[in-house]
């Protein structure tokens, strides 16, 4: 899935399933109510019921009106709204106002009959015929309500049930729905006035609960918002989905309503694209609220820490070109979720050298990264175990394996490695695999380990071998001599034994090594020497001995 495709499902998907609100014939009036089972509570009884109600709300399915006779086309509350950026794509009914403050700014505007165009309140006898002029009723859905309920669920018909107005005190109250249109705003709002008496829903459908929570969002209805996002987010996610979700709070009023299916939108796109080596291009356009969704993953797949690290620099630079708000986004949001205890001490240096952080965070994050490395083994078992910290030293699942480096720089420039593989790494490799370590440097050149199992040049049974890469350009002229020894812990003494070694001039990407450093039967065999408590544990020495051009 490329990055525009993802970009391009920002816009309303097609959920399938769910339909409209029926089809009556043109110009009809009927009463709709749901049926209703025995034990249903008293609440839910109000619902279109004669003898609980004291109200009567007429829902108007109107058809389109022309566009030059649409209200606020030559003056009025459209003109004067500041509408969002994605007003096309969550408008249900521009004629009806969507908060207090709206229908108060109204109020103080426009005189009383505009009034009830606007807000849909119809006194007795009133026929509406204003509409007509402006668009044709299609048909009329007369319920009963308790007022008390609706108010109480509602800011919105609080307001219009004691908005001081001479139609508050009137029995009939009319809204007007649109018939057409991208959203099934009939039987989503049918659902959510169902919704304010019972609590529930008689719809799974995705699309329309969409809808509902758009309705309840422009009625102000928080309770059946939350929850349509809870709905929506225990129902099977796609990327499009998610996407779409997660602008949610930029179109809704009431944006923490939604924050269930926002979360549910994150927790999928950080699992579907927890792999940046894969979707690293993709995962550059998403929002950061993903972003550190993935970062906090202890199963985030990248070769190393210092490529996570690469890529969380790489995407905040994309993303916010000030650099004061990205500085604050770095050292607040991205850093933290950093595991400087797993990165290369040649990337550490560059954390203490880069401009963008906050020079006594970074300074705080690298020595806790240089302590950590020089704990004993057992104590770093006991940091990795503790809850506050436990986050903060994991290992990711990279797809390079971490070693451990001691530089020296007197009488030659001389780096040791070691890498430590658990037994079950090491069996995974028969019959013929092949691992890799992350790299590390000698003289500011690039190396890394590879350990394989493989068939022997000279018979047929398998080896385990260990090679060491070098990382160079094919095209770089120079010459680097390097003189390598390696070395494995052996029982009972526990000592390194040598094992292999040799003098190779590298230049460009080359490999050099042993491909039979031990018979795999003997190797992997349960009494091998050669696992301590069933770790395998291999050194690697390099010297550097001259570089020719």
């Amino acid at each position: 899935m490329d990055s525009s495709g993802l970009r391009r499902s920002w816009r309303y998907p097609n959920l399938g399933g769910g339909g409209g609100g029926g089809g009556d014939s043109l110009s009809t009036v009927d009463s709709w109510g749901f049926g209703r089972s025995s034990g249903e509570s008293n609440l839910g009884s109000a619902f279109d019921a004669a003898e609980s109600a004291n109200r009567v709300i007429r829902v108007e399915i109107v058809a389109e009106p022309p566009a030059e006779s649409r209200p606020g086309n030559g003056g009025g509350l459209r003109r004067h709204r500041k509408r969002r950026s994605d007003e096309e794509e969550f408008d249900l009914n521009n004629s009806e106002p969507e908060s207090e403050e709206e229908y108060e700014a109204y109020e103080e505007n426009y005189d009383d009959k505009e009034a009830v165009a606007l807000i849909g309140v119809s006194p007795p006898g009133d026929d509406s015929s204003w509409r007509t002029e402006c668009s044709q009723v299609l048909r009329v859905k007369s319920i009963y309500i308790c007022s008390a309920i609706f108010a109480a669920e509602s800011p919105f018909f609080d307001k219009l049930f004691s908005n001081g107005m001479k139609e508050s005190e009137q029995q009939h109250v009319t809204l007007k729905i649109n018939a057409s249109g991208k959203f099934r705003e009939e039987a989503a709002v049918m659902e959510l006035l169902r919704f304010m008496c019972n609590g529930n829903l008689s719809t799974t459908s995705p699309s329309l609960l969409l809808d509902v929570l758009v309705a309840a969002d422009k009625f102000q209805v928080v309770s059946c918002m939350r929850h349509c996002s809870w709905l929506l987010a225990n129902l099977p996610m796609t990327a499009d989905l998610a996407f779409f979700y997660l602008n949610l709070p930029c179109s809704v009023s009431m944006p923490d309503a939604v924050l269930p299916l926002t979360n549910a939108a994150t927790d999928f796109l950080a699992t579907e694209f927890k792999d940046l080596t894969k979707h690293q291009n993709v995962v550059m356009d998403f929002p950061l609220s993903v972003i550190e969704a993935i970062l906090s993953r202890n199963d985030l797949k990248e070769t190393s820490e210092d490529e996570v690290y690469n890529f969380a620099l790489k995407w905040a630079r994309a993303r916010y070109p000030e650099p004061e708000e990205r500085r604050e986004i770095l050292n607040s949001r991205l850093l933290p979720l950093i595991r400087f205890s797993r990165m290369s001490c040649s990337k550490l240096r560059t954390v203490l050298e880069c401009s963008e952080f906050d020079s006594k965070l970074a300074r705080k994050f690298v020595l806790e990264a240089l302590l950590f490395k020089a704990e004993k083994p057992h104590h770093q078992k006991a940091l990795l175990q503790g809850e506050s910290t436990s986050q903060m030293f994991a290992e990711r699942d990279y797809h390079y394996h971490p070693v451990k480096v001691v530089e020296f720089d007197q009488p030659f420039p001389q780096s040791v490695a070691f890498l430590d593989l658990k037994r079950e790494e090491c069996a995974k490799l028969f019959p013929g695999g092949r691992l890799y370590s992350q790299p590390f440097y000698l003289a500011g050149h690039g190396f890394f380990l590879a350990v394989h199992c493989d068939t022997g040049h000279e018979s047929a049974s398998h080896c385990f071998g260990l090679f060491l890469g070098n990382q160079e350009n094919e095209k770089d002229p120079k010459s680097f001599t390097v003189e390598y020894k390696f070395a494995v812990r052996a029982r009972p003494s526990g000592e390194f034994v040598n094992k292999y070694g040799g003098t190779y001039a590298f230049t460009g990407e080359k490999v050099v090594g042993c491909g039979n450093i031990f018979p795999w039967s003997s190797f992997i065999h349960k009494d091998s020497p050669y696992f301590i408590n069933d770790v395998l544990h291999l050194r690697a020495e390099l010297t550097a001995k001259q570089c020719v051009m």
